[in-house]
């Protein structure tokens, strides 16, 4: 279960708790589910009790109550607790991992991509400004990867973003169309684009290059464990938790990089997600007299998985991701 299925579950246990007339209530568009914070426990948390507590003329914990009633037993979910003034804290079956790598194999490039936002149609204002206009295009990508149906219309929304002296646009051209799109779209919109020259370093202090190098790690992980016969599927569970947290929350974050018009915490995840799986790839395959094994596949799995939610990444901000660097 994605943080964003996990969303939509206590969404539907809302709308069930309304329709059973427990709450009386308006249920909301969406729930936010994110990362418990401090005196938290289990792997995600919702406020959303406390959001329903007034309009519902209950105390928030009562409301968490009739909602953990409705999700606890779900598939997916082995716990739910409430906790503070009345936040619902869940904890996640271990097999959710396995389904997450399952997934983004089967998926492949197109994992993340969703139906959430079918049935919209957002309007940009095309914008002349080169990085105004390449941070829209790239907004555009990610609006339709979530079923909108968004265009460009002269009349539309437009998204501000701070613009690049036309002076410079020479030297982000002289580096290339990744390194420059990286330099545009890393920030957010509202901060200035990054200095050129050091994303053509091919240092672990490049974020554009530990990406991409992340990926080629991952493609020549999957080519050398051919050559040992370890092929990649995932058997058991791996214990890498930051990895697999990172590829059950890639699907959130492209929603909400769509929603709030923000390519640039795509760029942050892929960032997150190639440092976790550099730090995880030296015990991906056998080392020495190991003799391949069901733990060796499924870390391979893993390798492989991340390495495309890397490339996905990448091809929605429209930047390559070689196999090899």
């Amino acid at each position: 279960m994605t943080p964003a299925d996990l969303s939509l579950t206590v969404l539907h246990a809302v709308r069930r708790a309304v329709d059973e007339g427990a709450l009386r209530v308006e249920v909301p568009p969406r729930v936010k589910v994110e990362r418990p914070r401090a005196g938290g426990v289990g792997d995600y948390a919702s406020s959303v009790a406390l959001g329903l507590a007034r309009p519902a003329g209950l105390d928030a914990r009562a409301v968490a109550a009739i909602l953990r009633e409705r999700l606890d037993p779900h598939p997916g979910i082995r716990a739910v607790e409430i906790t503070g003034p009345g936040f619902l804290n869940f904890t996640l079956d271990e097999q959710d991992d396995t389904r997450v790598v399952r997934r983004v194999l089967a998926e492949g490039l197109r994992y993340g991509y969703s139906t959430a936002l079918s049935g919209t149609r957002p309007r940009l204002r095309p914008a002349a400004e080169p990085r105004a206009g390449l941070v829209t295009d790239t907004v555009l990508r990610l609006l339709r990867a979530q079923g909108a149906d968004a265009r460009l219309d002269p009349d539309g929304e437009l998204i501000p973003v701070l613009p690049v002296p036309c002076e410079t646009y020479e030297t982000y051209e002289a580096i290339g169309d990744d390194a420059a799109r990286w330099a545009l779209l890393r920030p957010a919109a509202h901060h200035l684009a990054l200095a050129p020259a050091p994303l053509l370093v091919q240092h672990e202090r490049n974020p554009l290059f530990r990406v991409r190098y992340a990926h080629a790690r991952a493609h020549r992980l999957v080519a050398n464990g051919a050559q040992l016969g370890v092929t990649p599927r995932y058997e058991q569970p791996v214990d890498a938790p930051r990895l697999l947290t990172l590829l059950g929350d890639h699907p959130d974050v492209l929603l909400s990089a769509a929603r709030l018009r923000a390519p640039d915490r795509v760029a942050r995840h892929l960032e997150s997600v190639a440092d976790a799986l550099l730090a995880f790839q030296h015990t991906v395959l056998p080392l020495g007299d190991e003799k391949p094994s069901a733990a060796h596949r499924s870390r391979l799995a893993l390798a492989e998985a991340a390495g495309t939610v890397l490339a996905g990444g990448l091809s929605l901000l429209g930047i390559s991701a070689p196999d090899q660097i």
